[in-house]
């Protein structure tokens, strides 16, 4: 008999402005990566006012995590010290690993609304300094699946028989956007000891089946167990649900650069300072 995971706990998160002067909401971050190891990190966004997010994220550096930008609506231009350049755009996600270093800018363009999410994913300690990599992961190639009034977009892992867009290389992490219509359920089998989480985009649902009733812009840690079971409220819910395995790893964290001693955060920074940080 499947065992439904319970709520561990709600999380409001907080009105933030990062880079170069962007809104968005800090879901969770530093005090809470012992709870939702391997998982640094969640910003979301949700604007229809150029003016709070077209400043954007202009170039900085990143080592030691994977960053995952999924936008369900808007436009946003990047490049990177190794050349490369492109748009995501409504629908699509990129999965980019920094691995041992890579300077970035990540440039919102203005759009009727700009709504989507970036997670944080810490690397192993024996990845930290893997080659940089990207997974560029368009919506026309995301498989949906449809059924008893729910839309699944597998974007990374997998869904009953239907594999992901994606695969994390470092980090086996599923990554699903779901929509329930109001008046249905849906469960999904998770494995036992895995970090899960879910954050509400729209609408609201019962995230242990029946309970309380939580809202958009909340996320939901959950307990233990080998099944996940949501319940649509009345104007039905859309959100991510993202699951992966502990590190269970030593955590050294600064800015954009996340390691596992002082020492190497510290080495880090001084190849910044040095101008040796990005490897051929």
């Amino acid at each position: 008999m499947p065992t439904i995971r319970p709520i561990r706990k709600i999380i409001t998160g907080e009105d933030a402005m990062d880079g170069a002067g962007v809104r968005l909401t800090r879901v969770f971050g530093h005090a809470d990566v012992r709870e939702l190891d391997p998982f640094l990190m969640l910003d979301a966004f949700d604007s229809t006012n150029p003016d709070e997010y077209r400043r954007g994220f202009p170039w900085h550096p990143h080592r030691g995590i994977e960053t995952v930008t999924y936008l369900l609506e808007g436009d946003i231009e990047h490049g990177d010290s190794l050349g490369n350049k492109g748009s995501i755009r409504s629908g699509d996600c990129q999965w980019m690993t920094a691995g041992s270093g890579i300077i970035h800018q990540e440039m919102p363009q203005a759009t009727a609304r700009m709504l989507g999410a970036q997670l944080w994913i810490n690397l192993p300690a024996q990845d930290k300094m893997t080659a940089p990599r990207y997974g560029d992961i368009r919506a026309e190639d995301i498989p949906v699946v449809e059924a008893d009034g729910a839309k699944v977009r597998v974007v990374a892992g997998s869904y009953g028989d239907a594999p992901g867009a994606f695969e994390g290389r470092h980090v086996k992490a599923t990554y699903l956007d779901v929509e329930i219509l109001p008046g249905y359920s849906w469960s999904l089998p998770v494995e036992r000891g895995a970090t899960v989480f879910a954050y509400i985009f729209r609408g609201a649902a019962r995230f242990d089946g029946s309970g309380e009733l939580i809202a958009e812009k909340h996320a939901v840690l959950y307990g233990d167990g080998d099944t996940v079971s949501i319940a649509a409220g009345d104007s039905g819910v859309r959100f991510i649900l993202v699951a992966g395995r502990p590190l269970g790893e030593p955590i050294a964290w600064g800015g954009p650069i996340v390691m596992n001693t002082r020492e190497e955060l510290d080495a880090a920074f001084h190849e910044i300072d040095l101008g040796t940080f990005i490897k051929k």
